[in-house]
């Protein structure tokens, strides 16, 4: 396994859960990929796009969780914004088995290993 890499998480608020479980994910000890998350895991206060911002610049990646949430979320919607306009690569991954929803530009795959691995050891 390679160095750690620095995902940034952008999901829709109600997905937090799928969120928690994405990054939960990671710890278990057969994982076969480690990142270090800098999604936002507070509510969105005054000035929050220049931190993010600074968050999602320090990263290698971005990890969308895309769901049917995600047309409607607009801190979700800013961040990838965000990433694409800093060269950032964004892979989405679908939060639900049952729900394929997307986002324009944005590839989508299954949340498996072997497609979390290969985006972030691609990083």
């Amino acid at each position: 396994m390679a160095d750690k890499k620095v995902v940034f998480i952008a999901f829709a608020i109600e997905d937090e859960g799928q969120r928690d479980l994405f990054v939960g994910q990671r710890l278990h000890p057969r994982s076969p990929y480690e990142f270090i998350d800098m999604s936002v895991k507070d509510a969105y206060v005054t000035g929050w796009k220049d931190k993010v911002r600074t968050r999602i610049k320090r990263s290698n990646g971005v990890i969308a969780l895309v769901s049917k949430n995600s047309a409607a979320s607009t801190g979700q919607k800013w961040e990838i914004e965000c990433a694409k306009e800093e060269g950032i690569p964004i892979l989405g991954i679908w939060a639900y088995s049952n729900d394929r929803a997307s986002i324009a530009g944005i590839k989508t795959v299954e949340w498996s290993d072997v497609n979390i691995t290969s985006f972030i050891d691609g990083l």
